[in-house]
């Protein structure tokens, strides 16, 4: 059996179905990428001020 790319192998050890796997692979994952994300995608424009300050802390509750 030969030797599996990832499994600390050197390049001489790349084989043919290796690279045919990654080729596949890669293309798979561009693939769904620009189905995830299409390139002509419009987003909506809103106005993207804040209508209040907003704080990261909570306020003291009074006693």
């Amino acid at each position: 059996m030969t030797k599996r790319i990832g499994t600390g192998a050197s390049l001489a050890d790349f084989t043919r179905r290796d690279f045919l796997a990654s080729s596949a692979l890669t293309a798979a994952l561009f693939t769904a990428a620009l189905l995830l994300f299409p390139v002509d995608a419009k987003t909506e424009s809103k106005d993207l001020t804040v209508a209040s300050p907003v704080s990261s802390h909570a306020p003291m509750p009074r006693r």
